[in-house]
């Protein structure tokens, strides 16, 4: 399955792109996230959330289908 990775933030600076797609098999985030962490090591010391289709998920979330994958920063409402 092909995942599209959009990078935000202080997380686009860190990879140095602010998008990308990666080929993947089914996976939990923590296993995507895993593999993006070896990839992008910047990225290890970094704290953020994922959405997988506009959706917030948690790290335990399987992804199982082609999906729009967001790395965001913490951020502040007001």
């Amino acid at each position: 399955m092909q995942l599209t990775i959009k990078y935000f933030g202080m997380l686009a600076e860190a990879t140095a792109i602010a998008e990308e797609q990666l080929d993947t098999n089914s996976c939990s985030v923590s296993e995507l996230v895993e593999k993006l962490k070896n990839q992008y090591p910047k990225l290890t010391d970094k704290d953020f959330k994922i959405a997988v289709d506009q959706q917030l998920v948690d790290y335990n979330h399987i992804i199982n289908t082609e999906a729009e994958v967001a790395l965001l920063p913490p951020f502040a409402g007001g």
